[in-house]
């Protein structure tokens, strides 16, 4: 078999891993609009604790950030259909810890398990797809894929805060979450192809000199590389490695604000869950629907400054969300928010893609996985520890704009235009980026 690479080539199984991110984008939706909003009337949290309340974000986002490294190792061996299975089988708890927590505490807890379904589920989707896809389609194929999921987050997040408005909330949660999990896995295993063949073909042409076309700038480095090498190449060794890595980190911050910061500060100005579901549904709308012109955009226009003007947005539209007072305006900053996200998001992914080895991308992308969202958890706690010692939460706000736009700046000293057709490789060599 010759694993040809192509969207069109490749329709079914582009098809079904757009189908397991959907469910996997309605299984973390569900948290995103209810669970912070009830923290303290439903689970007991003391009134005020920023702290605890981010605690659930903490929890998903170390989990998903280990799982992320794990799962891009362990899917070079096993496969990436077997780990996307077991990331479906961890969900099934999450549904009934949040029907029977008797305290926040529980809901921490769900968050591990919804975090390590996410490392193994999501992150299946995104290395399938960079499989069997064209260098020159890293942009759309990632942009199909996060459209589908945050518009899945969106829609969950939406759906719930209805749900939850007119009936019992854990009731709503727990019927809502165990319904997608359930499908997601018959899915799952009736209808996921496995892709591995698919980069291990590519690595073999790509050795034989058989490729065709502007040359990748894949990194140097061993045909197989231990995990720590494969670490410290991503984190430190190469320059447009570790500017995206703290990329993916910061534009975490954002998220994580959008999901426990912003229910919050909207509560607090009198919102109700469904004005709130509203605006938390606009971001997730618009990130995930824009996404199906930005990565497109950066197969077309590179990869690096569409990532600088989506964190550019999202800077500004962090830094005046909170001086604005009704849900309008607050949704029309969300969709500013939401572009800038989608600008940069997909483009991250894909720009790793272009120049991760083929035989260790999946790898690869799991140790910028393991950095991006390592960024929920640094971020969460430092807005909660920072709206904690100030009592302001608008400081929160603050935290996060300027570190987006920091992390800007770095993108625009460190890092190299990725793309194949704009910065192509030398000649019969694979360069560092």
């Amino acid at each position: 078999m010759t694993y040809a690479l192509g969207i069109r080539e490749n329709l079914r199984p582009f098809l079904e891993q757009l189908v397991q991110v959907f469910f996997v984008g309605l299984t973390i939706g569900l948290q995103r609009t209810v669970l912070p909003a009830l923290a303290e009337t439903e689970f007991g949290v003391i009134q005020g604790s920023m702290t605890a309340i981010f605690a659930f974000v903490v929890s998903f986002g170390l989990v998903k950030g280990a799982m992320n490294f794990v799962s891009g190792r362990v899917s070079e061996r096993v496969g990436r259909r077997k780990v996307l299975i077991w990331g479906w089988l961890a969900a099934l708890p999450i549904p009934f810890m949040i029907l029977y927590a008797p305290s926040w505490g529980w809901i921490v807890a769900a968050n591990v398990l919804l975090g390590v379904n996410q490392g193994f589920c999501w992150s299946m989707t995104v290395t399938a797809k960079m499989d069997i896809v064209k260098g020159t389609e890293r942009g759309l194929a990632t942009g199909f894929n996060e459209f589908s999921g945050y518009g899945g987050v969106a829609l969950a997040g939406l759906v719930t805060g209805y749900l939850a408005s007119y009936f019992d909330p854990r009731l709503s949660l727990f019927a809502f979450g165990l319904v997608v999990v359930l499908v997601a896995l018959v899915a799952g295993l009736v209808a996921f192809t496995e892709t591995l063949p698919y980069a291990r073909a590519e690595a073999d042409r790509h050795k034989s000199g058989e490729t065709s076309g502007p040359r990748p700038r894949y990194v140097e480095g061993p045909d197989k590389p231990a995990p720590g090498e494969i670490f410290a190449l991503v984190t430190w060794r190469n320059r447009t490695f570790m500017a995206l890595a703290q990329a993916g980190s910061v534009e975490k911050f954002v998220d994580a604000l959008m999901w426990a910061l912003v229910p919050v500060f909207m509560v607090g100005k009198g919102a109700s869950l469904i004005e709130i579901g509203w605006v938390t549904g606009t971001y997730g709308f618009v990130w995930g629907g824009s996404q199906l012109w930005t990565g497109p955009l950066s197969d077309t226009f590179g990869r690096k400054w569409p990532i600088v003007t989506g964190f550019a947005l999202c800077a500004s539209g962090v830094l005046v969300f909170p001086f604005l007072a009704s849900v309008t305006s607050w949704a029309v900053t969300a969709a500013v928010i939401g572009i800038g996200m989608a600008l940069l998001y997909p483009t991250l992914i894909a720009a790793m893609g272009d120049i991760a080895y083929p035989s260790w991308r999946g790898s690869a992308l799991g140790v910028y996985r393991f950095w991006r969202d390592l960024g929920y958890a640094v971020g969460a706690l430092a807005m909660g520890l920072i709206a904690d010692a100030t009592g302001v939460l608008e400081a929160g706000f603050l935290f996060t704009g300027l570190a987006m736009g920091a992390s800007a700046l770095w993108l625009i000293v460190g890092m190299e235009e990725t793309h194949p057709q704009l910065n192509p490789a030398p000649e019969c060599k694979t360069t560092r980026a």
